[in-house]
């Protein structure tokens, strides 16, 4: 039934609200500050106060918009023409938010295999089955570039190259690894907040286990802002540690009217942008350049 999203809406107050909007100003520094490392490795620079703006941005619209990652690509556009290279551009993006993914993705195994929960069984087979897939991809990635296909041997060596000489630089992945650290502490601190304002009594180990495995959940580019995916998961491993899927509901719904209020700055700055375009006026910042196609094909066929 409805009565457990009802609750969750019921139960939000000013002091989660803020609580979720200045941990959110963290973790979003924090996010700006790896895309400005990725952007910079990759020659296509940007300053902080400007990757903040643009990430609170991208927040919002992921955060309404089908997919999850809209924003995202409004992000890496808007970046790149500024930067007059977009295909740069997308790249800083695209290795941005795979970094963070992959930090979230071994915080999540660390965190399943220490702390108890209904997932811990099973994590040897969900290692070794991920490991499997990974392994078919690049054996796949492999063979089709043998074999002549231009796109995908170019590809190849583009992601060689950003990792060889960029990403996996002494200066650089440090910074990448820690700032995704920090935010993913973020985004679960913010969780746990929810839970407990929400009337979860659970244990904080456990709490936080299963709280992982519904920012999982979120990662899937399936949902409008997660939502669905979410609470289906909240509900399913609430459910499986004997705390209720009631109460799972009701905490990822909390947790998400939380985090759209913590995003809420993105809406008025694109609403500040439309005013700005209709007046003429451009973004903060912007320079004039020419039409930066011709420079990203180059990229390309470097």
């Amino acid at each position: 039934g409805a009565a457990p999203f009802e609750h969750g809406l019921r139960a939000v107050t000013w002091q989660a609200v803020v609580a979720a909007v200045t941990l959110t100003a963290l973790t979003t520094v924090c996010s700006a500050w790896r895309w400005r490392v990725v952007a910079r490795a990759l020659g296509v620079d940007i300053g902080l106060p400007g990757a903040v703006c643009a990430y609170y941005r991208s927040l919002f619209l992921n955060s309404v918009l089908p997919g999850g990652v809209l924003g995202d690509v409004h992000r890496a556009v808007t970046h790149g023409r500024r930067a007059g290279d977009v295909v740069r551009g997308v790249r800083a993006v695209a290795w941005e938010r795979f970094w963070g993914q992959v930090i979230q993705a071994l915080v999540t195994v660390v965190v399943l295999l220490t702390l108890p929960s209904p997932v811990r069984p099973a994590m040897p087979y969900v290692l070794a089955g991920a490991a499997g897939v990974a392994g078919c991809a690049v054996l796949v990635v492999r063979r089709a570039a043998r074999r002549g296909r231009p796109r995908l041997a170019r590809a190849a060596r583009v992601v060689s190259a950003d990792l060889r000489h960029a990403l996996l630089a002494t200066d650089v992945w440090p910074q990448l690894a820690l700032t995704s650290a920090l935010v993913v502490a973020g985004h679960t601190v913010t969780f746990i907040i929810a839970a407990r304002v929400a009337g979860c009594t659970a244990p904080l180990g456990e709490l936080v286990a299963l709280l992982m495995v519904v920012q999982t959940a979120v990662v899937i580019p399936l949902s409008i802002g997660g939502w669905g995916l979410r609470e289906g998961a909240a509900a399913w491993v609430f459910a499986a540690a004997g705390l209720g899927a009631a109460a799972g509901v009701t905490v990822a719904t909390l947790y998400a009217v939380l985090m759209l209020a913590a995003v809420a700055p993105g809406a008025g700055l694109l609403a500040g942008d439309a005013v700005r375009r209709r007046r003429g006026q451009g973004f903060p910042g912007e320079s004039r350049r020419p039409d930066p196609a011709p420079r990203a094909l180059e990229v390309v066929r470097d």
